[in-house]
């Protein structure tokens, strides 16, 4: 199917239940969903939803916009950006932060976020796979990686007998490892909730 093809199918779908709908809320939200699909079209971004269902689907780690080696440059790109993609994921030094926007206000803020870390807790519940490559040191797992002409976009390897995930964010055309004791931190999180 080609790209967009799907769309115009499920906006068919939602037009046929937006006709059937019997409550002006139910109608509403409808309509939202439609002009959703809309918008992604008008602005282009029909190859960027595509990707992110792709990801989905390969229950891939959560996508990011930008990628930044400090916190002080990540701060001067939403400064500088007129309208910061609000609730996007964001890399700081290899950790994941999700993007405030309050328009009204002119705030913005960039906050620490763990959905990396239920995302491993996640993976661990629903059992680890066998690693596809082992390692002795990171630099010798960082090689591998980097050496890779098609980075796959998720895998898990071991260094040092430690479980790792390695992802490669395609949408910022970076490779990374994630310890899978990353998980840890969630758990602990929960616990001292409970």
């Amino acid at each position: 199917m080609r790209p967009g093809e799907l769309s115009l199918e499920a906006l068919e779908l939602l037009g046929r239940r937006w006709e059937e709908a019997s409550s002006p809320e139910e109608k509403e939200r409808l309509l939202l969903a439609m002009d959703a699909l809309r918008f992604v079209s008008a602005t282009g971004q029909t190859y960027d939803l595509e990707d992110y269902r792709k990801s989905l689907e390969a229950q891939a780690p959560p996508l990011v916009v930008a990628t930044f080696d400090t916190r002080e440059a990540a701060d001067d790109w939403l400064k500088a950006s007129p309208r910061p993609p609000y609730h996007a994921y964001v890399l700081i030094a290899g950790e994941y932060h999700i993007v405030m926007y309050i328009p009204e206000m002119n705030h913005r803020r960039l906050i620490s976020h763990p959905v990396l870390e239920f995302y491993l807790a996640d993976m661990i519940r629903e059992g680890l796979p066998a690693p596809v490559a082992t390692f002795k040191t990171h630099e010798e797992a960082q090689a591998w990686i980097d050496h890779q002409p098609e980075p796959p976009r998720q895998v898990f390897i071991t260094i040092a007998g430690d479980y790792y995930l390695a992802v490669y964010h395609h949408r910022v055309n970076l490779r990374a490892m994630y310890p899978i004791s990353m998980a840890a931190k969630s758990e602990k999180n929960d616990l001292a909730e409970n």
